[in-house]
């Protein structure tokens, strides 16, 4: 069995702590490491190795800081299946999947390289009597993250290579659930010939956490988990003076007109509802036909599609959906289900009691459909995280508006429609942060910025892109005037350009 020890400095860095987590394997139940859950003490090494490295890191040219990430880039393509591997044995998410995970977290790294490009300022010349103008973005100092076991790879990512890029150090401490990817990672990062100290990677719960939040030498954090956490993160993050982005839950609905093609939108449905068995923040969980003639289409053709779903490990290369992460997660996911079926929703696909030969111990549920779901349901209201797809009937297009925009959530939606004219209105009125016509997970590419509105995103800033650049970075400005330039007589009134 496996023992995760921390990264801290150049070293696999044992722990301080007495306590430990289990990993499992969720296909088969099975335990396959155990890691730290780390001290204060731990935290507090972490970040003195990263502020130890900030100055001469901070002071390294941005091409030089680029060479570096365009080798981890290459390291992480040769890698690639390697990571995946790891993400699926501690997750549980098919292989492709994790491949996809794995591509999209190098995409931001990737991005990251042009980082000479993205940190270049403004100049102003005269901008009043032989006075010129510039602008810098520079790096913070120490930066830390905490990321969840949805994304194990891909989310550390959306971190920590545009932090690093812009000077900054940086202490991780990812999911305990699913801990290898992220240390694998950390191997290929030392091998591109980073400085030692750049990037540390403390694991933990909560302790570690609020080692993290309080510690006063990490200027600014990035997290992404449920709502409740984000807001805790951050509360005390900013309580501490720190800068903080925390991005939360999701309520994601999928509009559908009635002239969408019914075959295709009810295939968006299945990648976007049950990959990944709904463990993302960007899966849709809420179908919104637009009347009842529609509804009735959208629903018979989903029914066969979501019982035919073939799940296994992500050993089965036929595999569409494998397993929750935890036997906890998996209970709470069936208590959704139940509590849809005690308020009245009509359970058209039944996930529960479902198994699978070999692997009974793992924690295996079906895809679950419910039709004839309305706003005061739990299963509507909350986060259910899981392959639980709810059909909520709209009669018109300002109705499925309107319901959206009154829920708590605003990550992100999606339409299908072929007409135009609707499709711009939705984007328009709609108050979710991401938005997708005929795309039903609008995940923006590496060079624009993840981020929801209302309480998903907790700060102001989204994450990685020209937002992650500038959550990273702070600006200065300076204003010179040479000698030759500089008038006799002190000037007692407020600068002014004339």
């Amino acid at each position: 069995m496996d023992r995760i020890a921390n990264a801290i400095g150049d070293t696999v860095a044992p722990s301080s702590s007495a306590r430990v987590s289990p990993v499992f394997n969720p296909a088969t139940g099975e335990q396959v490491a155990e890691l730290p859950l780390s001290t204060v003490a731990d935290v507090g090494q972490a970040v003195a190795a990263a502020k130890a490295a900030a100055p001469a890191w901070g002071a390294t040219p941005p091409l030089k800081r680029a060479r570096m990430m365009f080798r981890f880039k290459e390291l992480l393509d040769r890698h690639a299946a390697d990571l995946a591997r790891a993400i699926s044995r501690e997750h549980g998410k098919t292989h492709d999947d994790a491949l996809g995970e794995v591509a999209r977290g190098i995409e931001v790294v990737e991005f990251a390289c042009g980082i000479p490009h993205l940190l270049k300022g403004e100049y102003s010349r005269n901008v009043g009597p032989e006075i010129d103008t510039f602008s810098d973005r520079q790096p913070l100092g120490v930066v830390a993250g905490i990321t969840p076991f949805n994304f194990p790879a891909m989310v550390p990512m959306w971190m920590y290579p545009v932090a690093i890029a812009c000077g900054n150090t940086f202490v991780l401490k990812p999911s305990e659930r699913d801990p290898s990817a992220p240390m694998l990672a950390f191997e290929l990062f030392r091998e591109a010939g980073f400085p030692e100290g750049v990037l540390n990677i403390v694991h933990g719960d909560k302790e570690a956490v609020d080692a993290i939040l309080d510690h006063p030498d990490i200027k600014a954090v990035s997290f992404v988990g449920s709502t409740p956490i984000a807001e805790y993160v951050y509360a005390r993050g900013t309580a501490a003076g720190k800068r903080v982005q925390a991005l939360g839950g999701a309520k994601n609905h999928m509009i559908v007109m009635p002239d969408a093609d019914i075959d295709k939108a009810a295939d968006a449905l299945m990648g976007a509802g049950y990959g990944s068995a709904g463990e993302r923040c960007m899966a849709v969980s809420v179908a919104v036909p637009i009347g009842e003639e529609t509804a009735n289409k959208l629903v018979e053709t989903l029914i066969p599609k979501v019982r035919g779903l073939k799940i296994g490990p992500s050993t089965d290369p036929d595999a569409e959906m494998g397993p929750l992460v935890t036997q906890t997660h998996l209970n709470k996911v069936l208590g959704y289900i139940e509590a849809g079926v005690a308020e009245g929703a009509e359970l058209a696909v039944d996930g529960r009691g479902f198994t699978l030969q070999g692997y009974e111990n793992g924690y295996f549920v079906g895809g679950s459909l419910f039709d004839k779901v309305t706003p005061d349901m739990t299963i509507y209201k909350e986060e259910i995280f899981g392959p639980v797809l709810s059909v909520l009937r709209a009669r018109s297009f300002n109705e499925a508006v309107d319901l959206i925009n009154a829920h708590e959530y605003g990550n992100g939606t999606a339409i299908f429609t072929r007409d135009g004219d609707a499709a711009r209105a939705f984007a328009d009125r709609i108050e979710v942060g991401m938005v997708g016509v005929n795309v039903p997970i609008p995940v923006p590419v590496a060079y624009h910025s993840f981020g929801g509105w209302k309480r998903s995103l907790f700060g102001d800033h989204s994450i990685y892109g020209p937002e992650g650049v500038r959550f990273y970075t702070r600006l200065k400005t300076v204003t010179t005037r040479w000698p030759g330039g500089i008038k006799d007589g002190a000037v007692y009134t407020f600068p002014t350009m004339n």
